[in-house]
């Protein structure tokens, strides 16, 4: 499963999660089998050429219309800030899911 995730930084363990209008650069999680397969980071959405299943934003706020256009789930990390924090509470299944008006 590839996980988008906006960070503030190139780095799973310290990087940031953040608001779509703030993102520097992209990770793009591949999550399989229960654990972190591999992260790639893209400076642009746009350059991410794999098929991008679930979109992690900070806040209910975000405007994530063009993601669930395209089909992409759209999960809330309302509480966790680093990215290895955000791939947890995803395992624990602790996101909040926008698609389901959660």
């Amino acid at each position: 499963m590839n996980i988008l995730i906006p960070a503030d930084i190139e780095d799973m363990e310290e990087g940031k999660i953040t608001l779509l209008d703030d993102v520097k650069t992209w990770a793009l999680v591949d999550f399989d089998l229960g654990k972190i397969q591999s992260v790639k980071f893209y400076n642009t959405k746009e350059e991410v050429e794999e098929y991008i299943e679930v979109l992690i934003v900070k806040t209910h706020e975000e405007y994530v219309w063009p993601y669930m256009e395209e089909g992409i789930a759209i999960l809330v990390a309302p509480m966790q800030m680093y990215l290895e924090d955000v791939m947890e509470a995803f395992l624990f299944k602790e996101l909040h899911d926008l698609n389901i008006g959660n």
